[in-house]
């Protein structure tokens, strides 16, 4: 068997994870226990059991299914000290699989109705990330998404909140949830708010629907970054677009086949968006319920789609360079992608 370097000791950033989703499954349980919560049994098993639930998100009904598992291991995070947890296990996590810089995607609307309101809850997830930044050494901000599910008007209070708190670790706004409901055009107001706050623009698009949800992102929200973004594989001008103005997508590979948007990691059009000069940053968007981390992204990448090590080492360089790292920051992350290249197998 080929000699291969270790892709956790790969230096990188990670751009695609949302917040509950990147709990730690014993996290989840003793919380529910501790408050407790009734889980629902196809949670419990997953939990339990280290296999992630069978999700299938491609119809409304399989959606609404995954949303279910997520809300319910949500529901678990109940006082400040629940968040703080959250927010150290999930830098220690990432350090772990050789993230030097991790960008955590929130909604605050979510925690605000037991963390005492939106403001007070925005708070306590930026006091957890600078605590957990300063005490593990991971480079680490936020990324605020409003939910594609609520009115255009709670995403506009949220962006002028996100851009309020700009110099306390917010980098960005995002859109999540499923793409299939709420235009993207309905959302412009609040992505130009945050734009003109100096923030990233990283929607989600090109998943549960196709390119033209991709092209939405960049025409009406003028999207920096694509949350996913892998359905644009299949219009060629879309890639040349996405190349030419060099647009990352936040890929998400197990992901993508956990909630059946491609049937297996192979058919994650990987090779495609790579030869097609689209930058990618790959993400392991949920964890918690896809049960693969960062580093478990580029092994299926290697495995499945064979890239080889120069090429992951490029994967990792396109993380890098479409994080909001500060520069030094970005040298650093980017001298240590060589090092990782330059070691003997």
């Amino acid at each position: 068997m080929e000699r291969v370097r270790d892709v956790s000791e790969l230096p990188k950033a990670h751009l695609h994870l949302h917040f509950t989703g990147s709990m730690r499954p014993t996290t989840v349980l003793e919380l529910a226990d501790k408050y407790g919560v009734r889980l629902p049994e196809a949670l419990t098993d997953a939990l339990t059991s280290g296999e992630p639930p069978k999700l299938r998100a491609t119809d409304e009904r399989g959606w609404f299914r995954f949303q279910r598992l997520y809300d319910a291991a949500r529901s678990c995070l109940r006082q400040p000290e629940d968040i703080q947890r959250l927010v150290r296990e999930a830098a220690e996590e990432d350090i772990k699989d050789g993230s030097g810089w991790l960008e955590i995607q929130v909604d605050p609307t979510s925690y605000a109705p037991r963390l005492g309101g939106l403001i007070p809850a925005l708070e306590i997830i930026l006091d957890a990330v600078e605590t957990a930044s300063r005490d593990t050494g991971l480079g680490m901000r936020v990324l605020v998404a409003a939910n594609r599910m609520k009115h255009p008007l709670d995403a506009r209070t949220l962006a002028r909140l996100a851009v309020r708190y700009a110099d306390r670790g917010i980098v960005g706004f995002g859109l999540s949830n499923d793409e299939r409901r709420g235009m993207a055009r309905d959302f412009d107001r609040a992505f130009h708010i945050a734009r003109e706050g100096g923030l990233l623009s990283a929607p989600h698009g090109g998943e549960l629907t196709g390119p033209s949800s991709v092209r939405d992102c960049l025409d009406d929200l003028d999207a920096h970054r694509i949350g996913h973004g892998v359905r644009a594989a299949e219009d060629p001008r879309l890639l040349k677009r996405l190349a030419d103005r060099g647009v990352t997508c936040e890929v998400c590979p197990a992901s993508n086949v956990a909630l059946g948007v491609y049937e297996k990691p192979e058919d994650v059009p990987l090779r495609t968006l790579y030869d097609a000069g689209v930058p990618m940053a790959l993400g392991a968007d949920d964890p918690l319920l896809f049960g693969s981390r960062l580093a478990a992204q580029y092994d299926l990448v290697r495995r499945h789609h064979a890239f080889t090590d120069p090429e992951l080492a490029e994967l990792a360089r396109q993380s890098v360079r479409a994080s909001a790292a500060p520069e030094e920051m970005k040298g650093k992350l980017l001298a240590g992608v060589d090092d990782w290249l330059a070691q003997p197998v």
